[in-house]
């Protein structure tokens, strides 16, 4: 029986530390049960497989891997610390009225995912992490974004909401020869911003890998704690992407790049004024 189960060590706190024994697909269940163990408590283990992106059978064998004779047992340790921590922190003061009733329909449950999304990651993001990391653009002489698949358009987002304050920056969106020669460009005065969700693309861990290597800013937004990307970043901003749906949510991903262009702007709201006033009149 794991030590998580015998009430040693919260089961998190036990797959955090053995994370970089497992396959690469266990790392895939590690994450999504460290950051989402709510769902982990009370969903099946084919559930937790599709929302893991990964099967059924390695969400058994990942049981196994940490002592459990199956699913059932890690799920009741996930229960466990689960119901742990609500008692200790108890029920919030003033709560208020939840958004919809408990028959919710499909869109309703969506829109209330997307809600929780935002404020657990307003929760779990540092203060201190959002001040470097709007430094880091501020000062950065050159900026890339590294985000491949459905992040592409969150980095080319990214890119837009700085181009509007007049910081030039540059995407790398897929392993194009282009691409590629970007990373090649990489030094000290670089900031490399890497955007990932769930399992990081290749390229973006180059990226990081990279940027590392050449002594370059690092700014890692993902949302798994877990993430390869986020253990070769100086700076982590994570999000929530809980989502009762077939995709992930981006809600959060999209309150983090607009909260950080903003609070670029406010640095120096008169002037930014002016360059975004110029560029609308282009």
């Amino acid at each position: 029986m794991p030590p998580a189960a015998r009430g040693h060590q919260t089961l998190s706190a036990y797959i955090s530390a053995r994370f970089d024994e497992f396959s690469r697909s266990q790392k895939d269940v590690a994450q999504y049960v460290v950051d989402h163990l709510d769902e982990v408590a009370f969903h099946t283990a084919e559930e937790l497989a599709r929302r893991a992106s990964t099967s059924s059978s390695t969400v058994v064998r990942f049981s196994q891997a940490l002592g459990f004779e199956g699913f059932p047992e890690l799920q009741e340790a996930a229960r466990d610390e689960y119901r742990h921590h609500h008692r200790a922190s108890g029920p919030a003061p003033d709560t208020a009225a939840p958004l919809f009733s408990l028959d919710q329909s499909a869109f309703e449950q969506a829109v209330a995912a997307d809600h929780v999304n935002v404020e657990d990651t307003a929760r779990r993001v540092s203060r201190s992490e959002v001040d470097g990391a709007i430094e880091a653009i501020a000062v950065a002489e050159r900026i890339l974004i590294a985000g491949t698949d459905q992040m592409a358009f969150f980095a080319s987002y990214l890119r837009h909401l700085l181009m509007l304050l007049d910081v030039r920056a540059e995407i790398a969106a897929s392993p194009s020869q282009e691409a590629l020669s970007r990373l090649g460009r990489i030094d000290e005065r670089t900031l490399v911003i890497g955007l990932s969700a769930g399992r990081p693309h290749p390229l973006v861990v180059r990226a990081m890998k990279i940027a590392r290597h050449r002594k370059a800013g690092t700014l890692a937004i993902v949302d798994a704690t877990l993430s390869d990307v986020s253990k070769l970043a100086e700076r982590t901003l994570y999000y929530s992407s809980n989502s009762p749906a077939f995709v992930r949510s981006h809600t959060g991903l999209l309150s983090i790049l607009q909260a950080l262009a903003y609070g670029l702007y406010a640095r120096d709201a008169a002037q930014y004024d002016d360059r975004i006033r110029a560029f609308k009149l282009k």
